[in-house]
């Protein structure tokens, strides 16, 4: 068998929840996509009414809400309560991984008061914002200005805090590094209610360096001043095919932005955006931008497309349509560009909705999509929750550049999930080492994409339901997320935490570096009172007898190291 040879597998037995999926299109139609409609309404209205009051007045309402965090934080008594978790139901979170650990003993903090973007400062070039603001929300406002955040996500609802907390990344993270990357500081609520500022250069930078990927367990992000860019109306974009095996797809990839020169830093040579699409292990096409301004846009013979339109083509149709045509040039809107896979959830929407690409679905229904993702989550029981996990994939894999090809490979051998994303993005290194790093040693082995100062890495973002589940056949969705996830940790690779996780504890810190986590929640008093990060990204329910072994055993260790005796 060669290398992308799959495996034989045996036909799967139906069960009753595969019908009940089939049909499942009813429930979001009549239920889901109302309902989410008219909460992406009411939610607009609210940030509307945000947009009115001036900075001044959102700074002081922010400043009050914080106090109340503050006075409940204190109110908590650590031998009878459970340990903190945010008041948020878990089905509203846009993750796929199970939020079981609220089903135990927890102690609530409500933080949905903090969604408003307290400040626009244009000199400093820093959008200071709260935790539950979300893209389309500063995307709205920032545009117009001409300005964005350095790494705007894709997707409408991702919120800032989750971005932080958890993992972030856009077409523009092999300039900019992943969204944590473009915080320039913290305001975060300590165990013991003390608010701080965690920059990069103040007393509290081991906290600013350990927040990304924490998943809230070091303390309660309240606000973050984020890194703002100068941009333009329009994005021009490139589309390019390309026809190859894999490993040559990998390669035409990496060329649509990394230099073979090295002269990575080079704006003449880099591009903008970038992202390629794989529709199957032959064919993809790559995609690069560059901003553009309207007066480029409109000169004769440009061509421009309104992607946002509710009635037009799923993004990742009509880029597909380049493997047809070759190669074209065409202006987006920049806000629309942004926001391109909004509409369809990437390739998602497809197995939502089988006809919702088709014109008729567009055109009478198109403005209710998409469906919110809480909503899919609160309107699924647990076999199908279960269903998903075992018959589909929805993870992303951050692996070094020059390991996509090898990495692509893989995912056809052991998933065969298509279409495909990559998307590319720094790591940096750093004068401490948080928990996602770059391999030692890279800087000296210049490989392309990679500067002194950064190593480039891929998403490869697997998202659908796997060959052998399309074709009836059988497959194991918790082993194959097993064997990523060791395929991940054996190349330097990391798994985002938003994703269902296999993990066990001792395989979670062999891909994760934990000392300077730990040292972190040790000395900001997070242990006994915020659950670890493993602990919370754990798969499966936390019982009440696990929440007070898993806090006993933190505690104990943590006072072990406290007790030492200094030399």
């Amino acid at each position: 068998m060669s290398d992308l040879d799959v495996p034989l597998r045996p036909k799967r037995k139906k069960v009753w929840v595969d019908y009940f999926i089939h049909f499942r299109w009813i429930v979001v139609i009549f239920v889901v996509l109302p309902i989410s409609f008219t909460l992406y309404f009411l939610t607009y209205l609210g940030d509307v009414r945000s947009e009115m009051k001036s900075f001044k007045q959102r700074q002081k309402e922010h400043d009050e809400n914080v106090k109340k965090v503050v006075k409940r934080l204190k109110q908590r008594n650590p031998e009878k309560d459970g340990l903190v978790c945010t008041a948020r139901k878990p089905w509203i979170a846009v993750g796929m991984r199970n939020v079981d650990y609220k089903r135990a003993r927890h102690f609530e903090v409500d933080l949905s008061a903090f969604r408003n973007i307290l400040e626009i400062d244009k000199e400093r070039m820093i959008a200071k914002v709260e935790p539950l603001v979300n893209m389309g929300q500063i995307t709205r406002v920032t545009v117009p200005m001409n300005l964005a955040l350095a790494v705007v996500a894709e997707l409408d609802d991702l919120t800032v805090g989750g971005l932080i907390n958890g993992y972030g990344i856009e077409g523009s993270s092999h300039i900019y590094g992943l969204f944590s990357d473009t915080v320039v500081a913290y305001e975060i609520v300590l165990a013991d209610g003390r608010v701080v500022r965690a920059t990069r250069d103040n007393e509290y930078s081991d906290l600013f360096y350990a927040i990304p990927w924490s998943q809230g367990t070091l303390g309660l992000l309240v606000s973050a001043e984020i890194k703002l860019i100068h941009i333009k109306e329009y994005m021009k974009l490139t589309y390019q095919p390309v026809v190859g095996n894999l490993k040559e797809v990998a390669q035409a990839y990496i060329d649509s932005f990394a230099p073979r020169d090295g002269d990575q830093d080079n704006p003449e040579k880099v591009p903008d955006f970038v992202e390629t699409m794989l529709y199957n292990p032959t064919e993809a096409v790559c995609m690069t931008g560059k901003y553009a301004s309207k007066e480029e846009a409109k000169k004769k013979g440009n061509v421009i497309n309104n992607i946002g339109w509710w009635f037009k083509p799923w993004f990742y149709q009509y880029a597909q349509t380049a493997l047809k045509r070759g190669k074209f040039v065409e202006y987006i809107p920049t806000r629309e560009y942004y926001h391109r896979h909004t509409r369809c959830l990437y390739w998602e929407g497809k197995l939502i909705l089988p006809f919702g690409d088709q014109f008729w679905f567009r055109f009478l229904l198109g403005w209710l999509m998409p469906p919110k993702v809480s909503l899919l989550k609160a309107t699924q029981g647990e076999a199908i929750r279960n269903y998903y996990h075992e018959n589909h994939v929805i993870q992303d894999m951050l692996v070094p550049l020059y390991k996509v090809g090898d990495a692509l490979e893989w995912v056809h051998r052991e998933m065969e999930v298509y279409p495909i994303w990559l998307c590319p993005h720094r790591i940096y290194k750093l004068p401490v080492k948080p928990q996602i790093y770059p391999e030692p040693g890279f800087e000296l082995q210049r490989r392309q994409g990679d500067t002194q100062y950064a190593q480039m890495y891929t998403d490869i973002g697997v998202y659908y339901a796997p060959g052998p589940i399309l074709r009836g056949e059988a497959f194991d969705g918790a082993e194959a997320v097993r064997k990523l996830e060791n395929w991940l940790i054996e190349n330097n690779g990391f798994q985002p935490q938003y994703a269902v996780s296999e993990l066990s504890e001792k395989n979670f810190w062999r891909m994760f570096d934990a000392e300077l986590y730990e040292q972190a929640r040790k000395k900001y008093g997070a242990v006994g009172t915020f659950m670890s990060v493993y602990y919370k990204s754990k798969k499966g329910r936390k019982t009440e007898k696990e929440v007070q072994e898993a806090e006993q055993a933190h505690l104990e260790t943590a006072y072990a190291e406290v007790d030492q005796p200094m030399d």
